[in-house]
């Protein structure tokens, strides 16, 4: 049986970062709602510039 911390290591970047972020949510005692708006804030800035990445490789 794996451990989850060996699991965790084996997981994708995007796994590993939710983790991380969950974490840093929930020690620093984040409002589930402010981080839900906080987290559409950042999807925005995060699409905005794989949208000007598509435009620079054209």
């Amino acid at each position: 049986m794996t451990s989850p911390a060996a699991s965790l290591d084996s997981a994708p970047d995007e796994i590993k970062l939710a983790v991380d972020l969950i974490y840093l949510l929930e020690s620093n005692q984040v409002d589930p709602q402010v981080a839900l708006d906080a987290i559409k804030i950042v999807k925005s800035d995060l699409e905005a510039k794989l949208a000007q990445q598509a435009k620079s490789a054209e």
